[in-house]
Order: structure tokens, then sequence, then C-alpha cells
């Protein structure tokens, strides 16, 4: 979940999502294009992201291997919640893959805290997803609210700086709150919807780095009003808190198990009554307007095509099929009206204000600075303190 701190997650201005060809090139084996700046071609037309997809695969765990690490993995998780209400903390969004999360969890006997984000902008579907779910699988639910009047001067200053990643505050914020929330209760275990089988492909130059506080902190210092003082920020210094002093752990438990999105989904459908909300990440009302009006109309940037490929590449779909779904509009188009309208307005601008931040140039993420500095410094400070930190940790008893 929370990106590498030796991780160099940022590309040249000039691939930042701000590029759209004249002409699209097709791989043939996905349905991936180059709207993809970076995308590369074989003699055969089959692109990078075939290659690199079968390449990863290969070095994957799996069958009596990956048994063996999902056995290993529930055995630490209940260790270390021995004594504790809860064993680990599970983020549950509505959707796919955290509800089916959930449900693994009960039957490996797990005790999670259920943690929800409430940003302002969950669809009904979703929450009532969210509540058929913990009713049936019997755990606790917790959700952790933001404070409005910041995270939508947040927002609102991402929309005045132009930059490409609007999502960034939701998702930056989201994982903050889950460690906060996991070190409040002791919790050492976070258990991860992130997966290799439908999530792996998205081309870096249609996303920038959800971790870069000092970047969000840049952003919101030239465009914010309202000072930040009770978001649940991670940077670096904070990855560093929370995973080398409070040893709180991310586990990728679907990448463990046979995963496929489409069996999951059927199976959440009539085992737990869960609802279909509509595509990927449509749970929140931002990221449905986001991803399916804002990226295809500035950016040329249609997600279905990474996550339609990655499902190709799992062997749950055709590439005939991936492109008929995208000969469909990204989303129902008077629903978009009405989600640009009520974006607008709880945002605070009327719908001609909108439309003229919507129509600014596109300002690349890097001309508000990085967080690379940081990340040296702290690479260097856990090298410098690697001797130490076993001892540091029996001491706080958070560890061996």
């Amino acid at each position: 979940m929370v990106a590498s701190l030796t991780q160099n997650s940022g590309v040249s201005a000039s691939h930042r999502g701000l590029f759209t060809p004249s002409s699209l090139r097709v791989c043939a084996a996905t349905v991936m294009d180059n709207s993809d700046p970076d995308i590369t071609f074989d003699e055969n037309g089959v692109s990078n992201w075939y290659h690199e997809f079968h390449r990863q695969k290969a070095l994957r765990p799996d069958g009596a291997e990956r048994d063996r690490l999902l056995a290993e993995s529930i055995a630490k998780i209940k260790a270390a919640g021995q004594g504790n209400k809860y064993d680990c903390l599970l983020g549950l969004s509505g959707g796919v893959d955290s509800s089916y999360m959930a449900w693994l969890a009960k039957q490996w006997g797990l005790r999670p805290l259920v943690l929800h984000f409430d940003n302002g902008w969950n669809d009904e579907l979703a929450v009532a997803n969210i509540e058929t779910i913990v009713k049936k699988l019997d755990f606790r639910l917790e959700t952790f609210v933001m404070n409005w009047p910041e995270f939508r001067d947040l927002q609102r200053a991402f929309f005045k700086a132009s930059v490409l990643d609007l999502d960034i505050p939701t998702d930056h914020m989201i994982f903050g709150a889950l460690h906060k929330i996991a070190d409040q209760h002791n919790i050492r275990y976070i258990l991860s919807g992130n997966n290799f089988a439908t999530e792996w492909l998205l081309p870096p130059a249609w996303y920038a780095s959800k971790f870069d506080l000092t970047n969000l902190e840049a952003i919101h210092a030239k465009f914010g009003e309202v000072p930040l003082k009770h978001l649940p920020k991670l940077g670096v210094w904070q990855q560093l808190y929370y995973r080398r002093v409070k040893a709180i752990e991310d586990v990728k438990i679907l990448d463990l198990v046979p995963y496929s999105k489409t069996a999951a989904k059927q199976f959440l459908i009539d085992e737990l009554g869960w609802r279909d909300y509509g595509g990927k990440h449509y749970e929140q009302v931002f990221t449905r307007f986001y991803q399916g009006y804002i990226l295809p109309l500035r950016y040329g940037i249609d997600k279905r095509k990474a996550h339609l490929s990655n499902l190709i590449l799992n062997g749950e779909i055709t590439r005939e099929q991936a492109l008929a779904e995208l000969q469909q509009p990204t989303d129902d188009p008077d629903r978009q009206q009405q989600d640009k309208h009520y974006v607008a307005k709880k945002l605070g601008w009327t719908d001609e204000e909108f439309e003229a931040i919507l129509a600014q140039p596109p300002v690349p993420h890097e001309a508000f600075g990085s967080d690379a500095a940081q990340r040296k410094l702290a690479d260097l400070t856990i090298r410098l303190l690697q001797p130490f930190a076993k001892i540091g940790r029996r001491l706080m008893g958070i560890g061996k």
C-alpha cells in the first residue's frame, strides 16, 4: 500500500499525463495503447505491458509456495494480535477487492477492525455494501470521517493547481487514516486489497506519487485557504515512524490466494448480497467523475484500458470483450452531468467557475517540488539506525 521510501515515482513533466497521441496504436495482446506515452511495441505489435506482466508473474510464488506464505502470514497476524481485541486492520470501501478480502478474513478466523474512510464523497450503494458486509460477517466497523472544511480546501487547491492527479488527497489520506487507526489500536498488520492479478497495470504517466507530502503541501500552500491541522498525513517521515518504530506492516493478502475479480464479484453477489456499483473505484462520486470524465476529457486517459488489460492478462476476459467494453461510454452521460454539477457545488463553485477551472492548461506536479531529498535522507537514516532497530522494537514490546 505505502510506496517504498526508495521508490522513484516521478517521471518527466512531458510524460506526466500531458500527452495525447494524434493516432492510437493498440497492443495486439491487450487493449493498452499509446495514450500511455511510455508504451513500446515489439515486432508483432505486442506491448511491453504484456511481456512485463508475464515476466513478473513467473517470479511470483504459486501453488504450494503461495499456500505456505499464506499460512505464515495468517499465523504471524494471529500471533501479533494475542491479547489484543483485534489482530489486524481492514480498510473497507464497499468495492470488490476489500469486500472479498473481508470474507476471506472471516474464513481464516482473523479478528479485523474494519475501517471505512469517509471523505464526504461516498456513493450510497457503496455505503449499503459496507453495512451488508460487516453485518453478515459480524465485524466491528469504525468510520474515519475527514475534517470536511480542510479536505474540501485541499481538493480545491489541487483543482486550482491544474495538476493531473486529483485523487491524491483521497488516496494519501486513506492510507494515512489506516496507519493512524492501526497505531491507536496497537494493531501491527493492515490487510491490503492491492493485488497483482487485477491492479498491477497502471502507467506511471497516468498518476503522480500518492505519498509525496512535500508536493501535496506545496500545492496547498500556494492555492489553499484553510490550515491543514487534522488530516492524517503520510509522508516520508510518517511512513518511517509507522514502519520502523511501530512496526506496522501491510499484507497484500489477495496476492496469496488464486484471485479473480470476476469470480469474486459474483460470489459476493450470490453469498453476501453485495450490489455492483459500476466501474472500478466508482464507489466514490468524486473518483467516478474524475476517472470517467476529467481524465478522458483533459488528458486522453481512459483508465479502463489499464484495468481491462489487467483482466485480460489474468485470463478473466478476452481482448474482444475488453474492446467491446471500451466502445461504451466511461459512465452514463446523464449521471456524469449530474456528478459534474454536484462536484462543482460541493467544492463551492458555480458551474461556470468549474468549467473555467477545468479549461486551465495542465501543470505538471513537478512544478511544485517533490520529497526526493527527504527520501534520500530517510534512506540514510534507515541504514544508520538499522543495527539498533531490532533492540529498540524489543524494548518497546512491538516485535522480535
